[in-house]
């Protein structure tokens, strides 16, 4: 059975819109994204979760140009785009991984897949509740029952936006498995937030190579 990795993304960012489709070496950061997301050890189905909003017409069409899925939802009330999707590909579990972080980890991605697979009926295996991994390395496996279960539960903006943190905001009430690591990383930050982000990333990249 292949895992569904569900990839948030949106162009409407305040900080620097348009990020998820900014190049960086001539590729696009969301194709920076799936691929890294490619190189995971387990059977995958990538799918791409963007909002029914014009402006995410431009993920739409990067992605039937370069035979990416896709899924649209809604803009504001992301947890429940991600219901919808959870609905419709009737996946037992998902993976969440953000559209802006370009150097997302593949064998970060194979721990907590793993992890959660020898754990007998968590809700959530993450590295996201006791932050030790840097912004933009985040991944999150969530137990799909327990995700519809609770959308009656989500009422505040903030867990609608934020699709885990009714979670971590009721931790006591949830199984969860947080990752942590000893690893010192070259950047402090490897999500895509600013143009000052996107400037270290390119020089990460370059000087990588």
């Amino acid at each position: 059975m292949k895992q569904y990795i569900f990839v948030q993304a949106r162009m409407n960012s305040k900080r620097l819109p348009g990020k998820v489709l900014l190049k960086i070496k001539k590729v696009p950061v969301i194709q920076h994204v799936v691929n890294n997301l490619k190189k995971v050890n387990f059977k995958k189905k990538i799918v791409v979760l963007c909002s029914n909003e014009q402006k995410d017409k431009k993920i739409v069409n990067y992605c039937k140009k370069n035979k990416i899925k896709f899924f649209r939802g809604s803009l504001n009330n992301v947890y429940k785009r991600y219901l919808d999707a959870i609905y419709k590909y009737k996946c037992k579990s998902f993976i969440r991984i953000n559209a802006d972080s370009p150097l997302i980890d593949a064998k970060i991605i194979d721990k907590i897949y793993n992890k959660y697979k020898k754990l007998s009926n968590y809700d959530l295996v993450t590295n996201c509740l006791i932050r030790t991994f840097p912004k933009g390395l985040s991944v999150e496996m969530v137990n799909s029952f327990t995700f519809a279960d609770n959308y009656k539960n989500i009422k505040k903006s903030k867990h609608k936006e934020h699709i885990t943190s009714y979670f971590y905001d009721n931790k006591k009430k949830f199984k969860i498995f947080n990752i942590t690591t000893n690893k010192k990383y070259k950047l402090k930050k490897y999500a895509l937030d600013n143009h000052n982000d996107l400037l270290k990333i390119k020089k990460y990249l370059y000087e990588k190579n």
